[in-house]
């Protein structure tokens, strides 16, 4: 019995959705039903990676000179993705040949980078979704005179979309990538973002770049790629939460260097040793920041105003006041725990800007001038 395409909610309520790959799959399927049955469908029931089955109406289903194409749109659910909406296409042209072809058609990315894990030059459809659309064409043509398949996806809108993304960065030109572990997206998907951060650093690695920029996110990159002009923008990481993924990951591809740049909000929490720093699992430690204040020659009644602050922005404008430098003691606190995270021979930097992109604090003291020296 088929389950409904409307996806489920989470625990917290929020609605899961569909991935490309999963859309994908499912276009695929209907259009070769409709070669082999002669008949139009409307809907097109599909089993999902990780082995869900699930019911997807269609948004096209048309002949072709060679084929037939049909199609379906993506519900991403309450997750914030820009390919909510987008409509995948699959052209199926059935053969007598054996075997299921997968090619990328117009809005889907072609890898022009290595440290992928996809061959240079190919589309970028992964290998869930690539296995996904092949058992469901192998599906509908079992029984039939036809021994396989070309199937062509394609995304309309998908190079704009793509622009959304960091595609580009990492070498992937023209359009999005067809994705999917499970078939299911989950809202706020902390595992996509994890592994987009460990595919921006292999990428680099693969280019041949020693030496890493970690940015807790947007704001943090464009102002480190002020400091840093003489690094490529390959070398730049934007890790968001995801500080213990990015050093461990740096250590394990053999990155000589990783610079952690961000603001007093994130930064106070690495230098607490939390090594993952999303607000909802981690608080700034403001007894840290009392004790660093306090070694920095911070008067008593600074520390007490430093433990009854708001905010980490709070402790750094109270410190900013009475001329004490907090922020190259918390860089230092960062590098500490960060190469002890890490493991392994690998450098670690930390840079503190605000919010304008000044410089604050550094550690190692220097270490930019040292570094635009080179």
């Amino acid at each position: 019995m088929a389950e409904s395409s409307v996806p489920p909610r989470n625990r917290k309520g929020l609605r899961t959705g569909f991935t490309t790959g999963a859309c994908a799959a499912a276009a695929a399927k209907a259009a070769a039903r409709y070669l082999v049955r002669n008949t139009v469908p409307t809907e097109i029931e599909t089993t999902l990676p990780n082995r869900m089955t699930v019911t997807f109406p269609l948004k096209r289903c048309e002949r072709t000179s060679a084929g037939a194409i049909c199609s379906v749109i993506k519900d991403a659910g309450d997750d914030p993705d820009c390919t909510h909406g987008a409509e995948l296409v699959a052209e199926v042209a059935l053969r007598s040949e054996p075997g299921v072809e997968i090619r990328g058609g117009p809005g889907v990315a072609i890898v022009t980078k290595p440290g992928l894990g996809l061959e240079v030059g190919t589309a970028s459809i992964t290998s869930p979704p690539r296995r996904n659309i092949t058992e469901m064409v192998e599906q509908e043509i079992v029984a039939s005179p036809y021994g396989g398949a070309i199937v062509t996806i394609s995304v309309p809108g998908g190079e704009e979309m793509a622009k959304q993304t960091i595609n580009a960065r990492l070498g992937l030109i023209g359009g999005i990538s067809i994705l999917g572990t499970t078939g299911i997206v989950r809202p706020y998907s902390t595992a996509a973002f994890k592994a987009s951060v460990i595919q921006g650093i292999d990428v680099a690695r693969e280019r041949g770049l020693s030496e890493l920029v970690l940015t807790t996110g947007g704001k943090s990159e464009a102002f480190a790629m002020k400091l840093l002009p003489h690094l490529p923008e390959d070398a730049f990481i934007q890790m968001g939460d995801f500080v213990g993924t990015a050093l461990k990951h740096c250590a394990r591809r053999n990155i000589r260097r990783a610079v952690i740049v961000g603001m007093i909000g994130k930064l106070s929490k690495m230098a607490d040793g939390r090594m993952q720093t999303h607000a909802a699992g981690s608080e700034v430690n403001m007894e840290l920041l009392a004790a660093l204040a306090r070694e920095s020659g911070g008067s008593k009644r600074l520390c007490a105003e430093i433990r009854q602050a708001n905010t980490a922005r709070h402790v750094l404008e109270l410190c900013t006041a009475e001329n004490i430098a907090l922020a190259s003691l918390v860089c230092g606190r960062v590098v500490q725990h960060g190469k002890r995270y890490a493991g392994g021979p690998l450098e670690v930097h930390a840079y503190l800007v605000d919010f304008s992109g000044n410089l604050l604090g550094e550690y190692p003291a220097d270490a930019i001038q040292t570094e635009q020296r080179r």
